[in-house]
């Protein structure tokens, strides 16, 4: 009688390993287009300030507050602090970033409210969309990158959500910490910019 040997092979998978997950690679291309989109709002920021007569802002119009906003500035980072600690706790137990992940939103939503109450003071001071130049670019550049910020909770609080509920992928917590990353990184650009 003949013996049969089977043979054991091993089936690799003959497609490489992405260097990115496709949801990161994603939201890089995402966070590339909308640094194009501010970067043009700055660059005609910048040339009608330096193509502006006279002092700048403009006459008759208040002084954007920047002690306050450097309060404000300082939440933000820490809050891209935090989001980074959560990062670092979920890489060793996803439960262990929940109370980083959780504070990093709250210092986010305390920008959010703390924007909401400055615009509110500069509009009682006479600084509005329709002013002057100063005030449109004021409130086009800060709002959008507020939008963005409120964008960034909504990513944030769905990932906590999920986290929460113990199916968040690694994937989609890197993709969202992009987004947050790129909104806490553009603040003290916009900040230096805009407010001095």
């Amino acid at each position: 009688m003949a013996r049969s040997t089977a043979t054991l092979r091993v089936i690799t998978d003959p497609r490489p390993r992405p260097v990115l997950p496709s949801a990161v690679l994603a939201m890089l291309i995402f966070v590339s287009a909308e640094v194009m989109l501010f970067a043009g709002l700055i660059s005609a920021f910048l040339i009608l300030r330096a193509t502006a007569a006279g002092a700048w802002p403009p006459p008759g119009q208040p002084r954007l507050p920047l002690e306050e906003t450097a309060i404000n500035t300082l939440a933000l980072l820490a809050s891209g602090f935090m989001l980074w600690r959560a990062r670092r706790a979920f890489a060793d137990s996803p439960a262990r970033a929940r109370r980083p992940l959780t504070i990093a939103m709250g210092l986010g939503a305390f920008f959010v409210l703390f924007q909401g109450y400055e615009w509110v003071m500069m509009i009682r001071q006479g600084l509005t969309l329709t002013s002057s130049n100063h005030g449109s670019f004021f409130y086009l550049i800060v709002g959008l990158h507020g939008i963005h910020v409120v964008a960034g909770l909504s990513v944030l609080s769905w990932a906590w959500w999920r986290l929460r509920r113990g199916f968040l992928a690694s994937s989609s917590f890197g993709a969202a910490q992009v987004f947050w990353f790129f909104v806490v990184g553009l603040w003290p650009i916009l900040y230096l910019l805009v407010y001095t």
